[in-house]
């Protein structure tokens, strides 16, 4: 059996070949994915305060212009890095699980991959969590339907009306992301370890979503 470091290793490989970028040669015609790309990399060494066309064209070797050819200016360049970043997110976390039979298992293995990701990528969760994905943007709505379908798929909710699919969704985000902004904060300063209280939580959720099941 992998001890939970040997695990955490192994999440973390997976998450850094999710996001082992290349990067175009002088020989390939610049892409739209390759701006992007570029864009992620320079979120992950400097922050968000990186997200410019500017510095990713720096980033690059290229004329700021060229990159307005794919995207047109530092809003549609934070967007698409956004949806980037939660496709790939959510790739991890379908990984992560494939796996598993069970909804407790699955809640479990996706709220550990959730953390570490927020772990290893603080400027990539935060982007994410900062960024409000509209339903009635078409590039938005195909991540927040997918992240949905994966939330009923993992915890086998077929029977649940749109109503509680929703509130399961939003319940669990808020608990997961909450418990999460408070750790990265610094905040969790009792002597309880954070990763028992974590445990509890999602042993909680499970409790929870059994409760809007059987109100259906």
């Amino acid at each position: 059996m992998l001890t939970q470091h040997s695990e955490l290793s192994t999440q973390n490989s997976v998450l850094r070949t999710i996001f082992d970028m290349g990067r175009p040669t002088k020989e390939n015609s610049l892409t739209r994915q390759d701006v992007i790309e570029a864009a992620i990399c320079c979120l992950e060494k400097e922050g968000e305060a990186a997200l410019g066309v500017n510095r990713v064209a720096r980033e690059l070797g290229i004329k700021p212009p060229a990159i307005y050819k794919h995207l047109d200016g530092n809003a549609a360049l934070r967007k698409a890095v956004v949806l980037e970043v939660w496709q790939k997110y959510l790739m991890y976390c379908e990984q992560q699980t494939a796996q598993l039979s069970t909804p407790r298992e699955m809640l479990l293995a996706g709220g550990h991959a959730t953390r570490n990701f927020a772990r290893t990528y603080p400027a990539f969760y935060r982007l994410m969590m900062q960024y409000q994905l509209q339903p009635s943007d078409p590039d938005a709505g195909v991540v927040i339907q997918k992240s949905l379908g994966f939330l009923k798929n993992s915890l086998r909710l077929y029977e649940l009306n749109e109503n509680q699919l929703i509130d399961v969704m939003r319940m669990v985000n808020a608990a997961i992301t909450g418990f999460i902004s408070i750790e990265q904060a610094g905040l969790m300063t009792l002597g309880r370890s954070t990763d028992e209280s974590y445990e509890v939580m999602l042993d909680a959720l499970l409790v929870a979503i059994e409760h809007i099941r059987s109100t259906s």
